[in-house]
């Protein structure tokens, strides 16, 4: 592997690895009602609390930001009990639609998973996976790839 190539690599992993950590950082902007409006993506289930967690390609592991997204939900949703939650799976749009139907089902789980470890009821929580479907940049690169690997919490109707 020549040098070249080895910098490059090691410069799209500190790329995406700041992009990550970018993501889960609350930005400037206003809340109306429990939406969150400002220039970039982040949205917001409730004051200060993420809606959102991401993922690497091809992985449903949580990160350390995405930990701290969800102990943040974990903490609203027991201070909120009559409020149940959808977890929405995603994934980029790289990949067949039956896998990334179940891969954004494991993500899902995932959060649901760790939101349980926080003392949450797993009867609260349902899981439903819209794989590429429903992305959050059509665009067809690293920057919106990122984007789109991702778990959303919704209140339920």
């Amino acid at each position: 592997m020549s040098l070249n190539k080895i910098f490059r690599n090691t410069l799209l992993i500190v790329f995406a690895s700041i992009l990550l950590s970018a993501c889960a950082t609350k930005q400037s902007g206003k809340m109306q009602g429990d939406v969150y409006t400002g220039k970039d993506t982040v949205e917001y289930l409730a004051s200060g609390v993420p809606d959102r967690v991401f993922f690497a390609t091809n992985e449903t592991v949580l990160t350390t930001a995405s930990r701290e997204t969800l102990r943040k939900q974990a903490s609203w949703l027991r201070k909120n009990s009559k409020i149940n939650v959808v977890l929405e799976g995603h994934a980029d749009e790289r990949g067949t639609r039956e896998y990334n139907l179940a891969l954004g089902e494991r993500r899902a789980n995932a959060a649901k998973d760790y939101l349980m470890t926080y003392g949450i009821s797993g009867n609260r929580i349902s899981v439903i996976s819209y794989g590429k479907e429903r992305p959050v940049d059509s665009g067809s690169n690293p920057l919106a790839w990122s984007k789109n690997r991702r778990s959303v919490t919704v209140k339920a109707n």
